[in-house]
């Protein structure tokens, strides 16, 4: 299970280190409102997918509070399916969805995971709610 925080699953996004660092900052920054995941890994840590209107925290390394998110938008896709609109609101800088695509490839690789066109992809659209702790009690975790 992936953990939790005032009850609400955490995202924890790209690898600890720099690359979360940076793409926190873009999520706190409002420029990526959106995510990519393998569906393989919920299955792997025994999570179900995203529901529209689901809070998640966004940590950091350390698995503490960065902010929290509202999912907007959950679709599965083929890896060869997703869309450059999509690819876009992930905010990272991507020129094309041929860039997007051998990024993601690449990073998924570098993590054991071999990428092909039909691999399943989760979509994740969301939208910043709070940044940092300020204004967030256990009550406004769900707890």
């Amino acid at each position: 299970m992936w953990p939790r925080i005032g009850g609400l699953r955490t995202l924890a996004l790209g690898t600890p280190g720099e690359l979360r660092t940076n793409l926190n900052a873009l999520v706190l920054a409002g420029v990526k409102t959106a995510t990519a995941g393998l569906l393989t890994e919920y299955a792997a840590e025994g999570e179900e997918l995203e529901q529209v209107g689901e809070r998640l925290v966004l940590v950091d390394d350390a698995d503490q509070l960065v902010g929290v998110v509202q999912i907007t938008g959950v679709e599965v896709v083929r890896f060869a399916d997703v869309s450059w609109d999509f690819a876009r609101s992930e905010g990272e800088g991507d020129r094309s969805i041929e860039d997007w695509r051998s990024g993601h490839a690449a990073y998924w690789a570098r993590l054991g995971t071999t990428v092909t066109d039909d691999t399943e992809i989760a979509c994740l659209r969301f939208r910043l709610t709070s940044a940092g702790e300020g204004g967030i009690g256990t009550g406004d975790l769900g707890t």
